[in-house]
């Protein structure tokens, strides 16, 4: 079985949501789409955050991704759950970083400030860069401690 990856996104960040999903399901990993399954200006970060970060929090899944207008709503939802290590990031190299060295769980994409070409670009860094360990983990531990 593939990975599962869970996948929300408010109203602003909709349209990236459904390309990520896309992506992730021709990369061979099993997207867990939590909605919103249609576009409802009506939809709020809330709502769609709180079920990734709780199956990331629980252990349900190891990774999720988040997309709202600017991933600050998202992030603020997400990092309230223990074990949660929610990054909100904009480029590549911040991503690498964002997995390198804080073991990011779940990716935060800020859809009105980055493309839909930015955003696979990202995602697909966060996806391929490992937690490099060493004195990141002593820090990374003391998060939920």
């Amino acid at each position: 079985m593939s990975e599962q990856i869970y996948v929300g996104a408010d109203h602003a960040g909709f349209q990236l949501k459904q390309r990520l999903v896309d992506e992730l399901r021709r990369l061979g990993y099993e997207p867990v789409d939590v909605g919103p399954k249609t576009l409802d200006a009506a939809d709020d970060f809330p709502d769609y955050g709180r079920p990734v970060a709780q199956a990331v929090s629980t252990g349900k899944a190891r990774r999720g991704v988040l997309t709202c207008g600017t991933g600050l709503g998202m992030s603020y939802v997400a990092n309230r759950f223990p074990h949660v290590r929610a990054a909100l990031v904009w480029s590549p190299e911040v991503a690498e970083l964002a997995r390198k060295h804080n073991d990011a769980n779940v990716l935060v994409l800020p859809a009105r400030f980055v493309s839909e070409e930015e955003g696979l670009d990202i995602l697909h860094k966060w996806l391929d860069t490992a937690f490099e360990g060493g004195r990141h983990e002593r820090r990374v531990a003391k998060i939920d401690a």
